[in-house]
């Protein structure tokens, strides 16, 4: 397991959506500015507070090209409730295999019960990554703003 630094590759993942579909990551992002969320569970109020942010900021983010995921070990049923519950519009994945996860991407594995601890990841247009945000327990994860000020700036000094 290695950590995402700047300038990596963001490993291609595939996730399962409520419903039945899947997406494909970083290729579901290409071309924009792509925000990645694995999030520890329905169960985690930070989590929570982290997903309403990110569903609140939507207008924010559309106006700096940027498009949001999210992923969990949480079953389809209760990624779906999650949805529901905080109206969330963008895709959210479900039943991640969080070693598996952990081993592409490096986000720390809770052991009993399993699941992958708050990760973060923020992706230029070819899917490498600009920033990565990695939490060994409850806290210390992205916030809305942060990434908007952020991909401003790149945006700014690309070129």
């Amino acid at each position: 397991m290695s950590l995402l630094a700047p300038g990596s590759t963001f490993p291609t993942i595939p996730l399962d959506l409520p419903g039945g579909s899947t997406l494909q990551l970083p290729d579901a992002l290409s071309g924009h500015y792509g925000v990645v969320l694995i999030y520890r569970g329905s169960w985690c109020p930070y989590c929570n507070g982290q997903l309403r942010a990110f569903q609140r900021a939507a207008d924010s983010l559309a106006e700096v090209d940027a498009r949001v995921v999210a992923l969990s070990v949480d079953d389809e049923g209760t990624t779906q409730a999650t949805i529901d519950k905080l109206r969330l519009q963008f895709p959210v994945g479900h039943s991640a295999d969080a070693r598996a996860i952990a081993d592409v991407t490096g986000a720390f594995v809770n052991e009993d019960p399993v699941y992958l601890q708050s990760t973060g990841f923020v992706l230029d247009p070819a899917g490498s990554v600009i920033v990565s945000v990695y939490s060994s327990g409850a806290i210390g994860r992205l916030v809305p703003d942060d990434v908007i000020g952020l991909i401003r700036y790149a945006r700014e000094h690309a070129g």
